[in-house]
């Protein structure tokens, strides 16, 4: 199962509105009833939400679950002062779901061009870079850095490769 850093509905909602007025994306995803979210389909999160519940009835319903989250969004907005057009302009555009997406591709691809995993299964270690990068936030800028980064350490791999064959 996938670890994801966990909120409680009001500060989850607090996050997301903060998030979406700093013109960030922002998606509420919830489960299927009985069998919640795929470990695929979590793998997009950036965090999960854990709505306290009475131990006998330790689950909700998806309708209740949606109210919860809906409730404590709405009374998120309803507290939220909008930011100055100066506090927004000073803030760098947070990278996109896609921009995210693209860069984990990338980022798997260079630790396989590397050999970083060794042999070993390189799923836990990508579930644990995606928590890291996800819970930084990182700018459209830093995620440009990262893969400039990504490029030239695979031209360096490929460069070596290309060596050691002909030695």
């Amino acid at each position: 199962r996938v670890q994801l850093e966990e909120y409680l509905p009001a500060d989850a909602a607090a996050r997301a509105v903060a998030k979406a007025g700093e013109g960030a994306e922002v998606a509420l995803v919830f489960g299927r009833e009985r069998t919640g979210l795929t470990n695929e389909e979590l793998q997009l999160c950036h965090a999960a939400v854990h709505i306290p519940s009475d131990p006998e009835f330790s689950s909700l319903n998806l309708a209740a679950a949606v109210q919860v989250l809906a409730y404590e969004t709405r009374m998120q907005l309803l507290g939220a002062q909008p930011a100055t057009d100066a506090e927004a302009g000073l803030r760098e555009q947070a990278a996109s779901h896609e921009q995210m997406e693209s860069f984990f591709a990338q980022l798997g691809d260079t630790l396989d061009e590397i050999d970083f995993h060794k042999g070993r299964a390189p799923e836990s270690a990508m579930r644990k870079l995606r928590r890291l990068f996800l819970r930084s936030e990182p700018s459209e800028q830093e995620v440009r850095l990262l893969r400039g980064i990504l490029a030239d350490t695979q031209r360096m791999a490929r460069l070596a490769q290309a060596g050691g064959k002909g030695s």
